[in-house]
């Protein structure tokens, strides 16, 4: 089954592109560590899920490309064609001579939802649509809502998953924190999930784990990739070898979103490094999934930095030294977790640690809200790595610092002119606060 993806603004059309290529690299990597056969069948799977063949034998990229101006995108199209390797539609693409001027509320088309369903005609069968965005700019954020909503009542039986660009906490534009939560409540109402990277998280992995002095949004963008490549790429079925999953986003959805509650979602990878570091470096799966369980319980986005105090509160374990009175409540709690393992010796990897109930919500067993997939092929340059999504507490920080920001802003009527213009009431402003504010207080509970 295929899935549509839909780039959005400067943020969803760059970041993009670095998913396809890294989609086609891996594809068409040689150092798969598995069989010629095996290796044809995950090059296959991936195809079927992500490109469609043109006449002339180049992978076209089932995406379409949207921005209000059409400088990114003729850069997005430009890059892939010179790669050779694989390209954009010739008509994929739309854009306007003016930009959204970071207004959530402006620039709203019709014309795109045209594109989009001559791209869901070439599917022979459509798992969904990935629509990629940022959260705190206009086009990605007021449009992405908008399509969004479009696409649930235009396919309301294909599922939608949403890859939002939290905005850094030190800001980017003024008025990022209302763009935040309109978009925000507005996708809580029409996406099936929500699959959220923090711009702070990923900047410090480029700085920690990838070695990078200078860090650029391509690099940025490219450790994005790298993670949602991980999630996406072809994996066993419970069929056994060279059976891959059908329908990536239904299995995704199935196993991480058990309530509409709740739908934010998470991705954490091990290990990520520079390729120099990688020459020099081997890994155990017991060693990975140690580490990778302590990020999830601490809420750490990378395997630098570890707080390997905290301990599931139900664990029965003593606590490690000395340990403040609130300490418990660092503790992430999930809903569902799935673990997704790739390369050598995979059938050998004890997922054991996961199953915990300490780990998860009173309300779900972890028969249910734990699941693993695995296949021998490596991912990309990694004998073995190890993805985690992650349906847990761990974006309740971020998000009540957003709401009580905009919050505070709002109080004052800060800026509303610019939204009012357009239509956009204090009283949209004020049903985001209230659904948000329900979200927060629902992740609290667990």
């Amino acid at each position: 089954m295929s899935i549509v993806t839909v780039q959005l603004g400067q943020c969803g059309n760059q970041i993009g592109f670095e998913v396809f290529d890294a989609l086609f690299n891996d594809s068409h990597c040689s150092r798969g560590l598995c069989s010629k056969r095996e290796n044809e069948a995950y090059q296959a799977s991936c195809k079927e899920r992500f490109f469609s063949e043109e006449e002339n034998g180049v992978p076209v990229a089932r995406a379409v490309l949207v921005d209000m101006e059409p400088k990114v995108i003729n850069q997005t199209l430009s890059k892939a064609a010179c790669s050779g390797r694989w390209k954009y539609g010739q008509h994929s693409c739309f854009c306007q001579k003016q930009g959204s001027g970071n207004n959530w509320a402006y620039g709203h088309e019709e014309s795109i939802m045209n594109l989009i369903r001559k791209e869901v005609e070439k599917c022979e069968s459509l798992s969904g649509f990935f629509i990629i965005m940022s959260m705190a700019g206009g086009t990605g954020s007021g449009l992405g809502a908008f399509v969004t909503q479009n696409l649930q009542d235009q396919y309301s039986s294909a599922l939608k998953m949403n890859q939002i660009i939290w905005p850094y906490g030190t800001g980017e534009v003024i008025v990022q924190n209302y763009n935040s939560i309109l978009t925000l409540s507005h996708l809580y109402r029409s996406s099936d999930a929500l699959l959220v990277h923090e711009n702070d998280a990923v900047h410090k992995i480029c700085v920690k784990l990838m070695n990078i002095k200078q860090v650029s949004f391509c690099d940025i963008n490219q450790v994005l990739a790298h993670q949602l490549g991980s999630v996406f790429q072809p994996t066993y079925s419970g069929e056994g070898l060279f059976h891959y999953r059908r329908n990536p986003l239904g299995d995704l959805m199935e196993n991480l979103v058990p309530h509409p509650e709740f739908k934010m979602l998470g991705v954490r990878n091990i290990p990520q490094m520079s390729e120099n570091s990688l020459a020099y470096s081997t890994f155990t799966w017991a060693g990975l999934l140690k580490h990778l369980r302590q990020m999830l319980i601490s809420n750490a986005k990378m395997e630098e930095g570890i707080d390997w105090q905290v301990r599931p509160p139900l664990s029965g374990l003593p606590p490690l030294g000395k340990m403040s009175v609130n300490k418990e409540t660092h503790f992430n709690t999930s809903i569902a977790n799935l673990v997704i393992l790739r390369g050598k010796d995979v059938q050998s990897a004890d997922v054991g640690a996961f199953k915990d109930p300490a780990l998860y919500t009173s309300w779900l067993e972890p028969v249910h809200a734990f699941s693993v997939w695995k296949t021998q092929r490596a991912f990309r340059k990694y004998e073995k790595s190890a993805a985690l999504v992650s349906n847990s507490q761990s974006l309740v920080k971020p998000l009540d610092m957003i709401v009580g920001k905009a919050w505070n802003m709002f109080a004052s009527r800060a800026y509303l002119h610019q939204y009012t213009k357009f239509g956009i009431e204090e009283e949209d402003f004020l049903d985001s606060f209230t659904l948000l504010e329900q979200v927060i207080a629902s992740y609290c509970n667990l």
